[in-house]
């Protein structure tokens, strides 16, 4: 009989212990903080959504939830912070149109694939689109702004969060449907866009509502049009796209979380759970509604079906209005 090789019975144990599959976990999740990645800015839809529903996230699972803003790319930066995480249900992103459709449709060469390194867990929200200008601006609605936009081909610029984001697409999907020329200045988050449109730096741009709600309200900055699918009740005098004869830039965006690929089913079905329960309090949905935005709370199937969806309107999109990424 050969002797025992004690050196070798203990360095396996050890790499028993140190590759233990994440999945044993799963039953004890969560038991510490969980990380949410927010790839935009603060004040951007995505935060405004992120940190209304993170307080009772936290409560549905009983552990801190630490939301922490990774903003630039156009929110590929924060995504590929999360696509470098463990597997485990402690580091989760918001997940938009711009960070799972746009960026892929733009970027062949982008450093994360939307469908197959992510683990879907729900759409938590969608929100109206919206069409501003600043109070200043010499129009008072939108049949004035197309007047004064037709009448002076690329005098004017519109604002969008970034370059081949999500409303960087609406833009040129306005121009062409409008048939306008409108020059396009992109920022890193909806946030400081909003500023120098509310301050004259830039007269006109185009944004999810509940970014721009504030400094519509305090009269800061005039919405002429908004992608929904029928007016919004406080905004009630503002037209859809649809209703002024634009339906391919009437679709509203949405807002949903993802985890890495390979995020085990358990974990997937806590947060899910969790995140359903806390879209199903009125205070949440009261406001979400003042923001702008309701509840979708898609399941994970069927979130990653809409995914799926999106990208492939996305690069049909980007190919017609031949938008590339850049650098």
């Amino acid at each position: 009989m050969k002797p025992v090789n004690h050196i070798s019975i203990h360095s396996l144990i050890l790499a028993l212990c140190f590759f233990m599959p994440i999945a044993s976990k799963a039953q004890t999740y969560p038991d510490r903080a969980i990380t949410w990645i927010i790839p935009f800015p603060p004040g951007g839809t995505t935060d405004v959504v992120a940190r209304i529903i993170a307080n009772g996230l936290s409560q549905e699972l009983g552990q801190p939830v630490a939301v922490e803003n990774k903003a630039g790319a156009g929110g590929i930066i924060g995504t590929q912070q999360l696509v470098r995480a463990r597997p485990d249900g402690y580091t989760i992103a918001m997940a938009t149109v711009s960070t799972h459709a746009v960026s892929a449709a733009c970027n062949p060469k982008l450093s994360y694939n939307p469908l197959t390194d992510f683990t879907p867990i729900t759409n938590l929200v969608r929100t109206a689109n919206v069409l501003t200008i600043n109070r200043d601006f010499p129009a008072k609605n939108y049949s004035e702004f197309l007047d004064v936009v037709k009448a002076s081909p690329n005098q004017y610029s519109y604002a969008s969060s970034g370059h081949c984001g999500g409303m960087h697409m609406m833009g040129e999907l306005f121009k062409a449907a409008a048939n306008v020329s409108l020059l396009h200045i992109p920022y890193r988050g909806s946030g400081p866009a909003l500023n120098d449109v509310a301050s004259g730096q830039v007269p006109v741009m185009f944004d999810n509502l509940p970014s721009s709600i504030g400094h519509i309200k305090s009269g800061h900055i005039r919405a002429l049009a908004v992608a929904s699918p029928e007016r919004l009740a406080y905004l009630p005098d503002v037209p859809t796209f649809a209703e002024l004869g634009l339906p391919e830039v009437n679709d509203p965006a949405w807002y949903g979380v993802v985890a890495p690929m390979n995020t085990p089913k358990e974990v997937v079905q806590r947060l899910d759970k969790a995140f359903a329960a806390v879209l199903a309090d009125e205070d949440v949905i009261k406001r979400l509604a003042s923001s702008g935005a309701v509840p979708a709370n898609s399941s994970p199937e069927i979130f990653t079906q809409e995914i799926k969806a999106e990208l492939e309107k996305m690069k049909k999109v980007a190919a017609e209005q031949k938008i590339t990424f850049e650098h």
